[in-house]
């Protein structure tokens, strides 16, 4: 049985899971979700830039991205760590909110030092030994998901601020070889995701990305009564779009590479 207080939203980059989150967490009952399990143990810091492209030699794809920060060590313990995320994450009538990209689960299997390296015994070790609800957000096209992705790894805004993705040059460079990269990435994340709900009979709340952009509030609605909230406190959107002209532009562009070279779509 799942406990409604505690729900975990599982995704990929640029699905619309910010959006959703914000939206919840703007609320004041649903937790407050942050993407608590980016952050490597060796840095204290997410992926950066270039480790996105781990083997790939493409001088003109690494010379656009930032050179590696290597930060500092995270030393809390497991125990510290658990305790600072369920904190973190908890609005003030006791519901948790969290999220997680299937690139994310070793880094919380390995904080949880769960043995049986299984995801789900690592998540339910959080919630001592409870499921969550699990909230599924996907995008159904990842053209510009992966073009979404790709600007923001090169200009590291990873979310509307004050029209900062407005339709003027932002520096970021097209490149096919760049989108097609992190376009099979975001590919295999989802299905992964699939796979997992499968094997564990886990039966998501599935969340979209068009009806999300469309239809945030009713879908905010949604999640809210899936997690035992009153689904009438869900909120006008609290994001912008990032997507514009020069976002559609890149995608059509890509398209029609894709096509040329067999890129993923």
């Amino acid at each position: 049985m799942s406990d409604v207080s505690n729900y975990l939203v599982c995704a990929s980059q640029r699905s619309g899971s910010t959006l959703l989150v914000e939206s919840l967490a703007a609320t004041g009952i649903a937790g407050k979700p942050q993407e608590f399990f980016q952050y490597f143990a060796t840095s204290s810091q997410s992926p950066q830039p270039r480790e996105w492209f781990t083997g790939v030699t493409d001088p003109d794809i690494i010379d656009l991205l930032a050179p590696v920060d290597h930060g500092v060590v995270d030393i809390r313990s497991s125990q510290e760590w658990r305790e600072h995320v369920l904190d973190q994450g908890r609005s003030p009538n006791g519901v948790w909110g969290g999220k997680l990209m299937w690139n994310q689960t070793p880094l919380l299997i390995a904080r949880s030092r769960v043995g049986s390296g299984s995801l789900r015994t690592a998540v339910r070790a959080l919630f001592d030994g409870v499921d969550p609800v699990y909230v599924h957000v996907y995008r159904e096209d990842v053209v510009p998901q992966a073009v979404s992705m790709w600007r923001a790894v090169q200009t590291q805004v990873w979310r509307d601020q004050d029209g900062v993705h407005a339709d003027h040059d932002d520096g970021a460079v097209y490149h096919a070889g760049g989108i097609a990269h992190l376009a099979a990435i975001l590919l295999e994340q989802d299905r992964h995701w699939r796979r997992w709900f499968a094997a564990e009979s886990i039966e998501p709340v599935e969340v979209g990305f068009t009806d999300l952009v469309r239809n945030p509030t009713e879908t905010t609605a949604r999640v809210l009564e899936a997690i035992g909230q009153d689904p009438d406190l869900a909120p006008p959107p609290p994001l912008k779009p990032q997507s514009n002209t020069r976002s559609k532009e890149w995608a059509q562009r890509y398209r029609d590479d894709a096509a040329r070279n067999g890129y993923p779509l």
